[in-house]
């Protein structure tokens, strides 16, 4: 399953691949919610650009998904899927760039903001530029199936970028060719080489000064800067308790029990109990957290009853989450819907 998560910093893998990959699997006639409830995923928590699931979970999901379908080219259906928005900030930071290789540039320092795990090393051989891909995933096939998502997908959006294929692009695979190849069809105008040394895209360097069609020079600026943002950031706060919120936070049912966080993790109660209380943090202390985020988007929606929300987030009734949400704010739930309240949420 790759690194484990109790001896790796873990930030997670953005929710909306999973949201993408689901559909897709419901396309091919698959019970994708059934497969997310299976491990203990929320289907409904998943359609978000920048909430992230922890990679333990993401990466069970996917692996059930590889056997469920009997689909082996399954990260190259996925990349087929993925358009440029779905890649939050750094789909748009890519999006404004000036040049292929200002996108590629960014994609190369802040890859971590979207698949932990990878890392890729900018080579120059003759007139060509190498992005070799190295990858830390144990699992053969889920390795196969990063490293399928990933490049194909890298060629697909930069043909959305371009808007044309790159001319003189290709794609180099460690191992043999796989069965899946031919009859899923590669990316047009991209050749593909397997048995080679190593991971790669391939690009001339003669191309990588392509204008991107969606060029725009003060979106460019500020995107790189919530980038860099979103990298400090995730960098900062991928400890262990981090890890812990994801689950809740994506948990299905909720709210999740500490026996079930610690198996995913891999670890025994007292193990999580302890690493959180190296953090400064406590599981009941982050479900209050996760309680309390998620109910702001509930009272935000004014249609959904207060016994709704209090039953969507775990309490017997109303009154008990009434209690919790004033201790938590100072205010009670219908003074913040009503707007009456001077508290509000730092979003």
């Amino acid at each position: 399953m790759g690194t484990s998560a109790t001896n790796a910093r873990d930030p997670g893998i953005p929710a909306i691949y999973l949201h993408t990959l689901a559909r897709l699997l419901g396309e091919m006639g698959l019970d994708a919610t059934a497969l997310l409830l299976a491990v203990g995923l929320d289907p409904n928590r998943l359609n978000a650009t920048e909430r992230r699931v922890c990679r333990s979970q993401a990466n069970e999901f996917i692996t059930r998904a590889m056997v469920e379908s009997g689909e082996p080219g399954l990260g190259v259906l996925l990349a087929r899927e993925l358009r440029l928005p779905l890649h939050g900030v750094l789909g748009s930071a890519a999006m404004s760039s000036q040049t292929l290789e200002e996108a590629f540039e960014l994609v190369t320092r802040y890859l971590g903001l979207r698949v932990p795990g990878l890392d890729i090393r900018k080579q120059y051989t003759g007139g060509y530029v190498h992005y070799r891909v190295t990858c830390d995933y144990a699992s053969e096939p889920l390795q196969r199936f990063i490293m399928d998502t990933l490049l194909f997908g890298w060629a697909l959006i930069s043909t959305q970028l371009a808007g044309a294929p790159v001319q003189g692009m290709r794609i180099l695979r460690r191992g043999p060719e796989p069965g899946y190849l031919k009859r899923l069809i590669p990316p047009p105008g991209i050749a593909i080489t397997y048995q080679a040394s190593g991971d790669a895209l391939v690009v001339p360097a003669s191309q990588l000064g392509r204008q991107i069609r969606f060029s725009n020079p003060e979106l460019a600026v500020t995107s790189r800067a919530q980038c860099e943002s979103a990298w400090r950031q995730l960098n900062r706060g991928s400890g262990f308790s981090l890890q812990v919120k994801q689950i809740i936070d994506s948990s299905h049912p909720f709210p999740a029990r500490l026996t079930r966080v610690a198996g995913i993790l891999f670890v025994s109660e007292r193990t999580l109990k302890r690493r959180l209380h190296e953090e400064h943090a406590s599981f009941q202390a982050l479900v209050d957290e996760v309680r309390l985020e998620r109910s702001w988007e509930l009272l935000d929606d004014s249609r959904i009853k207060l016994s709704q929300v209090a039953s969507r987030l775990g309490y017997a009734d109303a009154a008990n989450f009434t209690r919790a949400f004033k201790r938590w704010t100072g205010v009670s739930p219908s003074e913040f819907r009503s707007g009456k309240s001077p508290w509000e949420p730092a979003r």
